[in-house]
């Protein structure tokens, strides 16, 4: 904390110490400035940039796509795919496509969905309930965790 000198002495007394003058608030009256070493500056923030993205938790959606028609052992597979990214703390998007003639019945599909959210309901949570866009039905699933 040298006080309000002149920029000429202030980037002098930088040079002197073989430093760099940095403004910290331009927006002020006086404008702040600081003398440091600004390469070493940015590095160090970068690496508390990267520091913070070691620790930061990171969640996926990954997409399961069923058909209303799904075989038993091909939905069981599914569910254990399913069961697999909530372990690991992704969200899951479960998509039922219908084709053809499939959309005369989308109650099936409907069925399905049900299915699929009473297999996991003791991992998951529904984040969004099935609904029908288009010609097919979405519902997005999340992990459950200890703070809900």
């Amino acid at each position: 904390m040298i006080g309000i000198i002149p920029t000429n002495q202030a980037r002098a007394d930088a040079r002197a110490q073989g430093l760099d003058l940095v403004e910290i608030s331009p927006n002020v009256d006086p404008p702040v400035c600081k003398i440091m070493d600004f390469g070493k500056f940015l590095y160090e923030q970068k690496r508390k940039e990267k520091e913070a993205k070691k620790h930061q938790a990171s969640s996926a959606l990954k997409e399961c796509k069923f058909h209303s028609n799904v075989a038993e052992h091909d939905f069981e597979t599914k569910v254990n795919h399913i069961r697999g990214f909530f372990e690991k703390g992704h969200k899951v998007k479960a998509s039922l496509y219908f084709r053809g003639r499939e959309n005369a019945h989308r109650e099936l599909g409907m069925q399905v969905m049900e299915r699929v959210v009473k297999a996991v309901t003791d991992v998951c949570v529904v984040d969004q309930a099935p609904r029908l866009i288009g010609n097919q039905i979405i519902m997005i699933l999340g992990p459950k965790s200890g703070k809900r």
